[in-house]
């Protein structure tokens, strides 16, 4: 017995040391297709190994992170979890990749939690301190959500499908999609065909007829992709594997990068296949994009100086053809992650996308403005363009206000699709005025209630009508910060004012005025102010200079006296009780032609008017000489007065 124990256990233990080695050389054949960027064979492999009870976190690492660069990120969530789930304590990049991957299952809180130990345990990375400086990210993204309408471009197949340019009337973009009695290579990254340049006619009515393949004179039997074309027509840039001349470049690890190859179009054709000047062969160039003036290429690319994975570049364009020295656009832009796929409007707005800015998962979609010292904070574009999964490649007429993107979210028929977009509001939180005009009896809109909106300085900005409805809306942009005032008039109704002053959000801010009606006589004698409902006009101590407050007072005046034509007035202008009484007649009385000067240079006529001043002879309250006083109490007192001499 004991004998067939021995034999037994040193059957099992050869059986087991047999078992183990096996599994280590399909763990090596993994290893050697990861390294190899074969990340669907590799993930087979890996999976085949772990369905059998074999792990490690290495395993795990490269087994989610083999997904991870595929861009399927909620079963790169799994592996991730998995790992986590051993309870040591992998590299910072780990914890990055698993909140990435945690968004895209909507689990935000924990991505936050785990976007807190990255940004810990990596305190000098960027995408942590663009986290730690804004963790309400998420609400500035829901406050640019909403913006654009999306639905698919209609010419997307089970293949990859992304990067669109316009061009001759066409939609021009990359395509993986299998073509009949077409034998194609593979990318052993994918395990999808290498990607072809196609193009689809825009219909009059905006849609896309069937594609079709788009310069075979082009097309290396590689990698071509990302167009981009200058504005006559004759040139064109894209993307391509290292491949020209026939023959396929290699770096010095055995890797086939990305460069930038342009072609120019003559008689019918793109001749000339060349690489551009910047590429190199160990490291990436790739996704151009041209500034409107044709004079300024945007590119990505992972060479040595990049913060990141992938940095943005921008390299000019000289008259003679030939290509300046390429320039990072720098931290405001590029962060540790990847920052890939720019794209310039026709205002020299930069869309880009990323995964390292705070965003909803995988790359998002930003804008960054063109300023005078470069460009400015991006901003994520916010749903529905973006959302837990890959989307990039943005393209828009600012004229039309359409465009396109590429997303591989759920949903879509391919692996990589196409989607159209159309921009219903500018990302700008751009902020107007509107409201409703009524009578204050019995809440009837007003028609015809002509409006102003004034700035803080009581200068006109804008005016407007309400319609017949009473509603009105003002067109000028509303600065955040900014106090404005809207001021309401109607014949045979009292002048109204209402003041607003900017958040800096989104939309309208509303302002309802509601107009009593006048039912004062207009006598002669009488005040102007009393009869039309006007505040008094005041002035600072010591001063004859007009305030913009009394300005905008003095504008009602001068309307009164444009209604009644044969109106005549007599300005009357009173000090407070401070200084002597000689000074303050004096400075009463230049107030009072202060008054009467602006009224003429405002189109009254100056035999309607007459102006003396009362220095404080004539006090409204009990601050006179040796009584203490407010400030305000002091105020009322330096006051003007517009007395109806006559009406007809």
């Amino acid at each position: 017995m004991k004998k067939i124990t021995l034999v037994m256990t040193v059957w099992l233990s050869v059986f087991f040391t047999l078992s183990a080695v096996a599994q280590q050389r399909k763990v090596a054949k993994a290893d050697k297709l990861y390294d190899d960027f074969a990340y669907i064979d590799a993930i087979t492999v890996y999976e085949n190994i772990v369905a059998k009870g074999y792990s490690s976190p290495d395993l795990l690492k490269k087994l989610a992170n083999a997904y991870y660069f595929n861009a399927e990120f909620q079963k790169a969530n799994k592996w991730y979890t998995e790992l986590f789930a051993l309870g040591e304590e992998p590299e910072p990049e780990y914890f990055y990749r698993y909140s990435q991957t945690l968004k895209s299952i909507d689990d935000y809180e924990k991505s936050a939690q785990m976007m807190d130990r990255f940004s810990k345990k990596n305190a000098i990375d960027a995408r942590g301190r663009l986290y730690e400086g804004d963790k309400d990210y998420l609400s500035a993204i829901l406050d640019n959500s909403g913006r654009y309408s999306i639905e698919s471009a209609g010419i997307n197949s089970e293949g990859q499908d992304y990067g669109t340019a316009f061009y001759k009337g066409s939609l021009i973009f990359a395509s993986s999609r299998e073509e009949k009695g077409a034998a194609k290579r593979i990318d052993r990254w994918t395990e999808l065909p290498f990607t072809n340049l196609y193009a689809s006619k825009v219909r009059s009515d905006g849609t896309l007829e069937a594609p079709e393949r788009f310069a075979n004179e082009i097309s290396s039997g590689f990698h071509e992709a990302t167009p981009a074309f200058t504005q006559d027509g004759k040139t064109i840039y894209f993307t391509r594997n290292n491949y020209n001349n026939g023959k396929n470049g290699r770096s010095k690890d055995r890797r086939i990068v990305l460069k930038i190859y342009k072609a120019t179009f003559e008689d019918e054709k793109w001749r000339d296949v060349t690489e551009l000047p910047f590429n190199n062969d160990e490291f990436n160039t790739a996704h151009p994009a041209l500034s409107p003036d044709d004079k300024t290429l945007y590119f990505a690319s992972d060479r040595p100086g990049s913060i990141g994975q992938s940095d943005i570049y921008k390299v000019s364009i000289n008259s003679d053809g030939t290509f300046g020295k390429p320039e990072n656009l720098g931290k405001e832009i590029n962060t540790e992650g990847k920052e890939t796929f720019p794209f310039i409007s026709d205002e020299n707005e930069l869309y880009f996308a990323s995964d390292g800015h705070p965003g909803l998962g995988g790359l998002d979609i930003f804008r960054s403005k063109m300023g005078e010292n470069g460009f400015e904070k991006p901003q994520n574009v916010g749903t529905p363009v973006n959302g837990g999964q890959d989307d990039f490649a943005f393209m828009i007429d600012t004229k039309s206000q359409g465009g396109f993107f590429s997303s591989n979210r759920n949903g879509g028929m391919g692996y990589d699709d196409i989607y159209r977009l159309k921009e219903n509001r500018k990302l700008e939180n751009e902020q107007f005025v509107e409201g409703h005009v009524s009578d204050s009896i019995n809440d009837k809109g007003l028609e015809n209630v002509k409006l102003g909106l004034f700035d803080d300085k009581f200068k006109l900005l804008e005016e407007a009508v309400t319609d017949r409805k009473g509603n009105y809306i003002f067109k000028t942009k509303l600065q955040k910060g900014k106090r404005y005032h809207i001021r309401a008039e109607k014949k045979d109704y009292l002048t109204d004012e209402k003041s607003v002053e900017s958040d800096g959000s989104n939309g309208f801010v509303e302002v309802d005025i509601a107009l009593q009606k006048r039912i004062t006589e207009i006598r002669e004698k009488g005040n102007i102010a009393d009869a039309f409902g006007i505040r008094d006009i005041y002035f600072d101590f010591d001063e004859a200079s007009i305030r913009p407050d009394a300005a905008l007072d003095l504008e009602k005046i001068i309307d009164v006296m444009r209604q009644y034509p044969a109106m005549t007035v007599a300005i009357r202008c009173h000090t407070d009780s401070r200084g002597t009484r000689e000074y303050n007649l004096k400075l009463s009385q230049r107030r009072a032609d202060a008054v009467k000067r602006y009224m003429i240079d405002h189109g009254i006529d100056s035999s309607r008017l007459s102006a003396k001043g009362y220095g404080e002879t004539q006090l409204r309250n009990g601050c006179s000489d040796g009584v203490e006083c407010t400030d305000r109490e002091h105020e009322i007192n330096r006051r003007s007065e517009f007395v109806i001499l006559k009406i007809k």
